[in-house]
């Protein structure tokens, strides 16, 4: 198993009460994408999890659209820390 390396940039005692926020699950949203570019530069044809990778993305998408009606300065910050692009629908 490959550790998170953006998980370690969360104190410890905050990730244990603040595993269900919106940037944590951002975190592990980008976690698992990048995993899964990996895999399809090797396999091109897997197709279903390239269908995963479209829903993760959508479900990230999802949650940054949200933090950013909300809370636009740790949304920028966010994505800062993750070298994520911003959203182009505004």
């Amino acid at each position: 198993m490959v550790k998170n390396p953006f998980i370690s940039v969360i104190p410890q005692e905050e990730k244990e009460k603040n595993c269900g926020s919106v940037e944590f699950q951002v975190f592990s949203f980008t976690n698992k994408i990048r995993r899964l570019s990996s895999h399809l530069e090797l396999h091109k044809r897997d197709f279903l999890s390239q269908r995963g990778l479209r829903r993760i993305l959508g479900k990230r998408q999802q949650l940054l659209n949200y933090l950013s009606k909300k809370n636009r300065v740790r949304y920028k910050k966010l994505i800062g820390q993750l070298d994520i692009r911003e959203s182009k629908t505004r």
